[in-house]
């Protein structure tokens, strides 16, 4: 029988990884590799922006990816296999994120910026819209943003959510189910249409 985890990856669209290749690029990343910390940040950092502009805002999301990354490579002989090593980066970068916005809440810094790139976002969504989103995102508290995030925007899986986040899979399910109803609550205050 094939390893769950690449039957996971290949079901929900993500390719399926070399664990040997991954644990070589690991192992010289921990030896201080900057070529092989260039391979593993063009690798996750994607997905590690996508969800830093959820959590932080676009304006930030800049400053929380440098140091998550920061946090990455310091942490990566800790690694331990059990899960996979983008699994372990997202459980790195969202715990960041927070310490992020709990940082920002205690320096009184407003909790959204915009800077538009276009007339469109990236979802089609006029840009009303998607700064209506952000806005709405912004008033949720920050573990159901991050739950909301990791599943919508990077697509994983209940399991792989529980794991990044240190909770059960069934508070996974709670906490989305309450993000949505509260996201849907604050766009409708909004006048989302």
């Amino acid at each position: 029988m094939s390893n769950p985890r690449i039957t996971n990856e290949q079901q929900s669209g993500r390719p399926a990884v070399d664990a040997a290749a991954t644990a070589a690029l690991i192992r010289e990343c921990i030896d201080g590799d900057h070529d092989a910390m260039g391979r593993l940040y063009e690798r996750c950092s994607g997905r590690v922006f996508a969800l830093m502009v959820r959590m932080v805002g676009r304006q930030d999301a800049d400053d929380a990816m440098q140091l998550a990354f920061m946090r990455i490579f310091r942490k990566l002989d800790r690694f331990s296999g059990g899960s996979s090593l983008e699994t372990w980066i997202y459980r790195v970068a969202t715990n960041e994120a927070l310490q992020f916005l709990r940082r920002r809440k205690r320096d009184n810094v407003d909790t959204i910026r915009h800077e538009p790139e276009s007339q469109m976002s990236q979802s089609g969504l006029r840009l009303e819209d998607a700064e209506m989103l952000e806005t709405g995102l912004a008033k949720l508290e920050p573990e159901l943003r991050a739950v909301l995030t990791l599943k919508k925007v990077q697509e994983l899986s209940y399991a792989e959510i529980a794991e990044i986040m240190d909770i059960p899979e069934g508070t996974v399910g709670s906490r989305l189910n309450r993000a949505r109803r509260e996201l849907r609550d604050e766009l409708e205050r909004l006048g989302w249409r």
